[in-house]
């Protein structure tokens, strides 16, 4: 039986499981189970490497980073973002990917373009490290908004007025904030000052409907949620997999 599965805490947010298991009803591929690791400490990612089954393995929030001290291995694209996403687990060697990038990137070629002038990133962990790495390959500036983290590309979020949403009109939310069961959360933005101009990515996509792309329709904004990125990056995974 081969054994992939999905690594995070908590993992009541995940459709991976559920992904998986209807590709392969659908596919009618044999002897394979996609299981969740609700890990509460990254160490204990040391014990599943024991699990002879295991086979492929994607990386969820909050290990993206973490994740990397206990890889073999490491694809060049994951190696410069400094995130995993997914793993390819063969002959007790585990190999860490990125497959995250594709996802955000489809998902970025997939809006309008021609009007994106800048992009604000919420959020500062894994998934905002592939973002801004992605960003930078398409040559689209950006900053990013965090709590904690200061200097150069940088800002806080009560820094954010009329002027940053008119400069930054794309806004990615690569943050749990308004993640499933957290539905009523939602990234501290002036959403009075938002406008038709202003293009919202979530990369959330459970709920698909977050409070902050509502928030961004309310206001005339073109939205994006994170269902594609989602399946885009699995797809990809699954390739690498079985390779």
């Amino acid at each position: 039986m081969k054994v992939f599965g999905l690594i995070g805490h908590p993992l009541t947010h995940s459709f991976s499981k559920k992904y998986f298991e209807e590709k392969f009803e659908k596919f009618n591929i044999k002897n394979c189970v996609y299981n969740l690791f609700d890990i509460d400490n990254i160490e204990k990612v040391a014990d599943l490497k024991n699990e002879k089954n295991i086979v492929g393995l994607n990386v969820t929030i909050p290990y993206k980073e973490a994740v990397l001290k206990y890889l073999d291995e490491v694809s060049p694209v994951a190696e410069q973002i400094g995130s995993v996403n997914t793993i390819k687990c063969s002959k007790n060697r585990w190999k860490g990917f990125n497959t995250d990038y594709f996802g955000i990137l489809q998902s970025i070629k997939s809006l309008p373009l021609k009007n994106i002038k800048s992009c604000l990133i919420l959020g500062s962990g894994g998934t905002a490290k592939t973002a801004a790495f992605v960003l930078n390959e398409m040559k689209i500036d950006f900053l990013t908004v965090s709590r904690n983290k200061r200097g150069e590309g940088f800002i806080n979020y009560k820094e954010i007025n009329s002027e940053t949403l008119k400069n930054y009109n794309l806004i990615i939310n690569t943050s749990p904030v308004g993640m499933y069961p957290k539905v009523i959360e939602i990234p501290e933005l002036p959403y009075q000052l938002l406008n038709k101009t202003n293009i919202l990515f979530d990369m959330i996509y459970n709920p698909q409907n977050t409070l902050f792309l509502q928030k961004g329709r309310e206001k005339g904004c073109k939205t994006l949620n994170g269902m594609e990125a989602l399946k885009t990056q699995a797809e990809v995974s699954w390739k690498i997999w079985n390779e």
